[in-house]
């Protein structure tokens, strides 16, 4: 049975559809690639993807073992070469205010995080670089 039911919607805009829970996700292609920009370009959702990806693993960590993860964010950059045009890396800045005060918790969820599914899915050149403020 499918997971996504997509469309495309024109003007490089594509629709995906979650079929389980019913949530809609639009991409566009980017400005610097023919595109308007309006919403996350496929690449966006890949690197969107690794963060996400790594905080649901901490999340499971933390929850396992009676931790807080509130106050945790995170921002991303994605950086995209040419010929051929691919991602070239997904830089991704953890920062937690009030972070856990076990060592032993941090270096936890940081190894989590390392090893969630979409970073170990992804094409090794694509460079990882990944930094944590706790």
């Amino acid at each position: 049975m499918a997971t996504i039911k997509s469309s495309y919607s024109g003007n490089l805009r594509t629709e995906m559809i979650h079929i389980q829970s019913g949530s809609k996700v639009i991409t566009d292609a980017p400005l610097d690639n023919n595109g308007k920009g309006e919403a996350f370009s496929p690449t966006d959702l890949i690197a969107a993807a690794l963060g996400s990806c790594m905080v649901t693993i901490m999340g499971i960590v933390a929850d396992r073992d009676g931790e807080k993860l509130e106050g945790l964010s995170w921002e991303i950059t994605k950086v995209m070469q040419s010929n051929p045009r691919k991602i070239s890396e997904i830089a991704i800045h953890f920062i937690w205010e009030k972070p856990s005060e076990d060592k032993n918790m941090r270096q936890k969820l940081k190894n989590a995080a390392l090893t969630c599914p979409v970073a170990l899915s992804l094409d090794p050149s694509i460079n990882q670089t990944i930094t944590f403020n706790f």
